[in-house]
């Protein structure tokens, strides 16, 4: 650890924590008690922790990550020795003063800094590629077929068909787009079995979505011959994405910057843990989203600290506004990242109205708003972010609802900084910003 190394405070390592019951359960450990073993260098902590067995869990952690290890029988990421760990470093030099690493987390710190200069394996053979993206190609034009004869079906019957029915006709079309290899189409085919029991005016939101999974269906069958730009949006939508190992290889097409952490969203899709993690780029401005998967009860392996700069490379997935990316190597460890540049509600409006005219399937878009004060909600109408002047406002959307008490408190009635996703339905905050720090809602 150089002496120039910044810790990190508790808030900030207690938004790594996979849950509440993680935060809960790592503030405890942090305790003196349990540790033993602890130091610090070369950006790295390590310790070991007491348990219920014999043997001490081995706990470390990469901060230019971060990432960690932990020897117990955890599924999360990181787990609650991991977060206890770093709470007890965050306090200074007394519980983890600086030293050299022992072998185990030695042995641990080599093998990743060995695979972050390797790169992986790099991109597959380019002629066996091309055959399998051409046979893939045609299960999706096959899929899309079966999907707009499905979609005929349903309007020709008529909507209350879709009511009656259940959700079982919808997870099985999903299941055949699966097997068609065009994940895209299979989630928004399941998206539509739960537009029935919505709420009143579900019949409308039916009708607008399969329009835009007709849309998806006729660009899919039509892909050749569409113009580049929009060509790699359709292939983005149908789910038909590059594999990480050839973006990376492409040096020239990776951004190097200082990124800062936006915001982070943990979620669910299908049977999968989704963790969602917004960038933007110090240097060149540019936004980017990093999507991370778990598995089996697994939560998903990315941890990014909220509100501070990562300085890396990412190399974005083809798209007619690319947004998606993927990690490159990292350099450092992260640092303060201050508070991001916004805009106002009518420019955050504008941005994401010209996204969706380069993509009529997008759903939110990220962006920044500066200066914007919660109004209560009133009768008719839901809590808002409102220009400071007062002439323009964003609704927050009932999944936006959770942080909406924390929003208010760090507000305090005044003008702040959020992060969140803009969309049809309005404003979903993920970050605030209190006196240059940030809090994730």
């Amino acid at each position: 650890m150089t002496g120039h190394q910044v810790r990190w405070s508790a808030e900030q390592v207690l938004a790594l924590a996979p849950d509440a019951a993680s935060r809960r359960a790592g503030s405890r450990l942090a305790a003196p008690g349990p540790w033993s073993g602890t130091g610090t260098g070369r950006d790295a902590v390590w310790g070991l922790c007491a348990g219920s067995g014999a043997r001490p869990y081995r706990t470390a952690v990469d901060l230019t990550g971060p990432a960690s290890t932990c020897s117990c029988p955890s599924r999360k990421f990181p787990c609650k020795h991991a977060l206890a760990l770093l709470l007890r470093w965050a306090e200074g030099p007394g519980p983890v003063p600086p030293g050299e690493a022992p072998e185990w987390a030695a042995g641990w710190l080599a093998k990743r800094r060995r695979k972050a200069v390797g790169g992986g394996s790099g991109p597959a053979d380019p002629e066996a590629a091309r055959h399998r993206a051409e046979r893939r190609a045609r299960r999706v034009a096959t899929g899309a077929r079966e999907l707009e004869h499905r979609l005929t079906d349903l309007l020709e019957g008529g909507l209350a068909d879709a009511d009656q029915a259940g959700a079982a006709p919808w997870e099985e079309m999903a299941a055949r787009m699966v097997d068609a290899q065009a994940p895209g189409l299979a989630a928004r085919v399941r998206d539509l079995a739960g537009v029935p029991a919505s709420g009143p005016g579900w019949p409308g939101r039916m009708l607008a979505e399969c329009a835009l999974l007709h849309l998806l269906c006729r660009a899919a069958l039509g892909l050749d011959g569409l113009p580049g730009p929009l060509a790699a949006t359709v292939r983005a939508r149908l789910g038909l994405t590059t594999e990480a190992a050839s973006l990376l290889a492409d040096r020239e097409g990776v951004v190097e910057d200082d990124w800062l952490v936006l915001g982070r969203w943990d979620g669910e899709e299908g049977r999968l843990a989704v963790r969602r993690f917004w960038l933007l780029g110090r240097g060149s401005g540019r936004l980017a989203l990093l999507l991370s998967f778990g598995a089996a009860g697994r939560t998903p392996e990315l941890v990014l600290p909220v509100g501070r700069l990562v300085t890396a490379g990412l190399a974005f997935h083809p798209a007619g506004v690319p947004l998606r990316a993927v990690p490159g190597e990292r350099r450092g460890e992260p640092v303060p990242g201050g508070v991001p540049a916004g805009v106002g509600v009518a420019a955050a409006l504008a941005a994401y109205g010209a996204r969706l005219a380069d993509d009529p399937w997008l759903e939110t878009w990220p962006v920044v708003l500066a200066g914007v004060v919660p109004v209560p909600a009133s009768e008719g109408a839901s809590w808002r972010l409102a220009d400071h002047a007062g002439e323009a406002a964003l609704p927050l959307t009932p999944t936006g609802r959770p942080g909406l008490w924390r929003l208010v408190a760090v507000s305090g009635g005044g003008p702040v900084t959020v992060f969140g996703e803009c969309g049809p339905t309005g404003f979903t905050p993920h970050t605030v910003w209190s006196e240059g720090e940030a809090v994730p809602l």
